[in-house]
């Protein structure tokens, strides 16, 4: 029997929400094992000027937890 948890993270990039998703998962990946999937929860941009300068996301990542969890 699997279980599964999820927890929600915020991540942001520079250049666009797909970098900011890869940006997120890549390092939650560092500390968490067994990412399944992840939810775009919410998207947002920061406007200096008039001039987009970051893309936020909110995800909810989906983990399976191990034997030793």
């Amino acid at each position: 029997m699997a279980v599964a948890k999820n927890i929600e993270i915020i991540s942001s990039s520079k250049e666009s929400f797909d970098d900011a998703v890869k940006a997120g998962i890549s390092r939650a990946s560092q500390t968490i094992k067994n990412i399944q999937g992840a939810w775009v929860k919410d998207m947002k941009v920061v406007v200096e000027n008039a001039v987009v300068t970051e893309f936020r996301v909110t995800m909810i990542l989906t983990f399976v937890l191990s034997a030793e969890d």
